[in-house]
């Protein structure tokens, strides 16, 4: 059973969704102290997190940012304030999703059944990914190349995998951002070019100059 933790102030938003979600089976806790979620967060230890933006004490960017420097998992946030700017910067700070308030609860349903499922359910799919001599494996977010291992972001994580998944073609801009962030309508292109540059460093430390190549004005392909 999947656990969700809710930081949202609004109480009746917050216990409606907690009842809604539980009826889809999952276990679900609103945080009760807002100038400690931090604590609550750890204590839950959940696999995904719903983040109001303006709460008590400190915003929700602020969480966001201390929930990143200790966990990876999908993060989604719910806000009035969905202006492109309120959006970038949630994407910035590190959010998978944004969903503007009012929502439908069955909409907000899907998209976390769909978050939950990129994020751990690799039933179906080989668990490790190969070209060229480099093993990408997807459960441990590592790449390997020649004894050299790789921890990998899961930004780094997602490029390699759409690459390795392609091999030989050419994969678009457009396909890669909206692999990396659901969407490519309010995201900058040049996020984009410096998510592929920090990984290519990464690669070139290991021996593996070149390995993905540019193709101006389409896109990016495995070398």
């Amino acid at each position: 059973m999947y656990k969700i933790f809710i930081v949202e102030d609004d109480e009746v938003i917050a216990r409606s969704l907690q009842n809604h979600l539980k009826s889809w089976d999952y276990e679900v806790k609103c945080v009760q102290d807002f100038s400690n979620v931090m604590a609550e967060f750890a204590a839950f230890d959940p696999q995904l997190v719903l983040m109001d933006i303006t709460l008590p004490f400190f915003n929700g960017y602020h969480w966001c940012r201390e929930i990143r420097k200790v966990s990876k998992l999908p993060i989604i946030f719910l806000s009035s304030a969905s202006d492109n700017m309120n959006i970038v910067m949630a994407v910035n700070m590190g959010a998978d999703d944004f969903i503007p308030k009012p929502f439908d609860l069955d909409v907000l349903t899907v998209k976390v059944q769909a978050m939950l499922r990129r994020s751990y359910d690799f039933t179906g799919t080989s668990s490790v990914l190969e070209h060229k001599g480099v093993m990408l494996n997807l459960t441990e977010a590592t790449l390997t190349y020649q004894e050299e291992k790789l921890e990998l972001t899961k930004n780094d994580l997602k490029i390699m995998q759409v690459l390795m998944e392609n091999k030989e073609k050419v994969v678009s801009r457009d396909t890669l951002m909206t692999k990396l962030w659901e969407s490519d309508s309010y995201v900058d292109e040049n996020t984009l070019s410096v998510n592929v540059n920090r990984l290519r460093k990464k690669l070139d430390a290991i021996g593996l100059e070149d390995y993905i190549v540019t193709k101006k004005g389409i896109g990016y392909r495995l070398g």
